[in-house]
């Protein structure tokens, strides 16, 4: 059987997979402060819906804007899924000690455990699609395949 591994909040064991850790990232010319920063702005064509996504005082804050101001662009269910790949990979890539930590969990599934969510998470009850699990598990086969 296969070890399953949950995450959700950034002080967790492994809180450090959520896009709310503080690990900023460099992408497209510029510093995101969390992984979440840079996922929310992208759903925006508008320059200036950007940086005012990126400017948010917290990746909470991020996420509100992401939700709520007009105008996502009009491909953003085609491409959120690249995006945050995208996303991750910086993280990954840019703070070795991450990319370490998401290596050492070996072939266990990788869960981010919520009912808030569930496309990104479980669901909290593992109906959801954790997409978000599945592509850091996807990113962990990456990084194996390129450090061997």
């Amino acid at each position: 059987m296969t070890e399953r591994l949950q995450f959700y909040r950034q002080d967790d064991l492994l809180g450090e997979f959520s896009n709310f850790s503080s690990h900023p990232i460099e992408l497209d010319g510029q510093t995101w402060a969390t992984t979440e920063h840079y996922f929310q702005a992208q759903k925006f064509e508008d320059p200036k819906l950007r940086e005012q996504v990126r400017l948010a005082p917290g990746p909470g804050p991020a996420a509100k804007l992401g939700r709520r101001l007009p105008g996502l662009r009009s491909d953003w269910e085609q491409v959120k899924e690249a995006v945050m790949l995208d996303a991750l990979r910086a993280k990954f890539d840019q703070h070795p000690r991450l990319a370490r930590l998401l290596l050492s969990t070996g072939d266990a599934e990788l869960v981010e455990h919520t009912r808030n969510d569930s496309y990104w998470a479980d669901g909290g009850d593992g109906s959801g699609r954790n997409r978000l699990g599945v592509l850091l598990m996807q990113l962990r086969g990456e990084l194996r395949a390129r450090d061997a």
